[in-house]
């Protein structure tokens, strides 16, 4: 199943997931809409919204709540755009300039604040306390792991317990509550299974991210090769070629990270091919994807299972 089809599948649901979406950023202040939409509008994956639909699909929920759950999951990760891309200092994203290329850095923070506060007020529109409780627990786990990354930041000894714990709640974390609150919806007895499978998809999303920082194109993935490495980012690839290479291979990969550079890249590229890197970290995410699938075997066989099947070997295989 190719990505069209699984958007094919629901594009109806996709459709009043937006309508939320763009009645969620009106605003009395010109700016937000603009920024607002300048983002929402950029031709992102949306798989995170995607996830929350197929999954209340998957279950056989009838009714309405997941579009309003899949426009909550999109701007809490449109926030957190927002706002990294201004810690990072990134310049591109989805093949154009950054919000806060665009505009400024205040700008765009403001505008996540304000995408974060308009989720939350859509939060209330499912009238379930749960729901607000694992969303609150989610966005507070973002925080976390974005903290926890900036800690790491310039220190090449970060070891790989501590990125795949960044990893888990940066990223991972958003997949799960996509996933898992469908469960709540249908009052499905296999809630922590549908949690479990966001957890390690979500995972495998992030650990290809990482690989691709270092093999893809600018074109291929709309943002800068190397940002990583010029954030100082001790990521999974380059964790590994240090494990794996020798003594003055791992001392390039080092001063990179302490330093924050891409002066190496090149060279760290022909490091991280030559020790087998790149392939131990897509093994992993091969690996974190067929957990993934096995999570939810207990889901009656259907389009929407196959959907959420296909969607783990599209995370693995994808090149932007």
């Amino acid at each position: 199943m190719k990505a069209s089809d699984i958007r094919q599948l629901i594009q109806d649901d996709f459709a009043e997931c937006d309508r939320v979406i763009k009645q969620s950023l009106s605003s009395n202040v010109p700016l937000i809409e603009e920024i607002g939409h300048y983002i929402t509008d950029g031709g992102g994956k949306r798989m995170r919204a995607s996830l929350a639909l197929l999954c209340a699909k998957a279950l056989g929920y009838q009714g309405k709540k997941h579009a309003i759950l899949a426009a909550i999951i999109e701007l809490i990760h449109t926030a957190t755009l927002l706002h990294d891309d201004v810690v990072d200092e990134s310049d591109m994203r989805r093949g154009k300039p950054t919000a806060n290329k665009t505009w400024d850095n205040a700008a765009s923070v403001l505008t996540g604040d304000f995408l974060y506060s308009r989720s939350f007020e859509l939060m209330i529109q499912l009238d379930d306390m749960r729901v607000m409780q694992i969303l609150a627990q989610a966005s507070n786990q973002i925080a976390e792991g974005e903290v926890q990354q900036l800690v790491n930041c310039n220190n090449p000894d970060t070891n790989e317990a501590s990125y795949m714990q960044v990893i888990q709640n940066k990223t991972a974390t958003l997949f799960m509550a996509a996933c898992r609150i469908p469960g709540l919806f249908t009052h499905s007895a296999h809630i922590q299974e549908l949690a479990d499978y966001g957890m390690h998809l979500g995972t495998a999303f992030q650990l290809v991210d990482d690989i691709m920082d270092y093999t893809a194109s600018s074109l291929e993935m709309g943002k800068n090769i190397g940002d990583d490495l010029a954030e100082g980012k001790p990521t999974l690839p380059l964790i590994y070629a240090m494990q794996q290479g020798s003594q003055a291979d791992a001392e390039i990969i080092r001063e990179a990270i302490r330093h924050g550079s891409k002066d190496q890249l090149s060279a760290i590229q022909v490091i991280l091919e030559k020790t087998g890197a790149i392939e131990l970290t897509k093994n992993k995410a091969k690996q974190e994807a067929e957990k993934a699938k096995a999570k939810i075997a207990f889901l009656p066989g259907s389009e929407y299972k196959q959907a959420l099947i296909a969607l783990c070997d599209l995370a693995v295989a994808r090149n932007n």
